[in-house]
Parts: C-alpha cells; sequence; structure tokens
C-alpha cells in the first residue's frame, strides 16, 4: 500500500433543510447508483416519520441515534513476530461518525420487507431505535467495544 502522505478530507455541505453535515452524510452514504435525488427523498421522508413518531424536531433525534452508535473503542489487526493481534485502540472523531452513519444504513437495509414497505420507514425505524439506545446499529457498537476489553490485554502493542 503507498503510504504518500495525508489524505486531505473534503468538506461536506450542509443539507438545505435540517442544516446538518451528519444529514448530508447520511444521505451520500444512502445514496445507490448515484441517484442522490431519491436518497434525498427517503431521508426526508423518514425523518417526517419520526416527527410523526417522536413529536419532537427529528434532527435532535438523528444526532441522539448517533451519539448512541458512535464507538469509543475498536481492534486493530497489529503483526507482531508472525502472529496477528487484534489490538485495541481509541476511535477518531471523523471516523466514528462515519462507523455511526455506515453501521445505522446497515441495520436499517437488513430489516424485514415484510414489517416495513419503504426505506424510509426501516430507517426511522432504525433512528428511533437507536435514539432510545436499542436496535441494530446500537448492538454493533456494543458488540465492537466488547471485542476491544476483550483484546485489553493486547495494548502493550499499540505504537
Amino acid at each position: 500500500m503507498a503510504r504518500r502522505g495525508q489524505v486531505k478530507s473534503r468538506k461536506t455541505e450542509f443539507d438545505p433543510i435540517y442544516g446538518s453535515v451528519l444529514i448530508t452524510k447520511l444521505i451520500n452514504r444512502s445514496m445507490r447508483d448515484g441517484k442522490r435525488s431519491v436518497a434525498q427523498k427517503e431521508i426526508y421522508r423518514a425523518l417526517e416519520l419520526i416527527r410523526e413518531k417522536a413529536g419532537e424536531d427529528p434532527a435532535k433525534v438523528f444526532d441522539k441515534a448517533i451519539e448512541n452508535i458512535k464507538p469509543t473503542m475498536e481492534v486493530r489487526p497489529r503483526r507482531v513476530g508472525g502472529a496477528a493481534y487484534q489490538v485495541p485502540q481509541v476511535v477518531r472523531g471523523p471516523r466514528r461518525e462515519s462507523l455511526a452513519i455506515r453501521w445505522l444504513v446497515a441495520s436499517a437495509n437488513a430489516k424485514s420487507n415484510s414489517e416495513f414497505h419503504t426505506y424510509a420507514e426501516k430507517l426511522a425505524s432504525e433512528i428511533f431505535d437507536a435514539s432510545r439506545g436499542e436496535g441494530g446499529a446500537v448492538k454493533k457498537r456494543q458488540e465492537v467495544e466488547r471485542v476491544a476489553e476483550a483484546n485489553k490485554a493486547f495494548a502493550h502493542f499499540r505504537w
């Protein structure tokens, strides 16, 4: 793998309705085949469903859900003397957000089609569950942090 210095991160624009960078990142992650307008409609429909269900600002519910999903520790493989150890490390800020959004979208996609008819309904349900500390994305965070805790013995390999 080439090591040619730091990669400059691009600035993400604010979303036009809620003025949130996180919602823009959610739209970008949910987008399929470059169809941004379709993804935007589904995300905004999901946020409206949250407004009806929770009776409060959907952007606040979404931010609370992301905070509940963000991992603090993860394991990274490190080769030492021919053996690969799972070394626990603190997750950086931008990676925390991207993992949270990735897990949120993945768990929404994994929901059954028999219970929910549209992607907006699946996503709204997952965001609402995550804001209460439940759901597939929160379980994923707990699992990752549990693995990091279990491998704490290899923390001295961090450098």
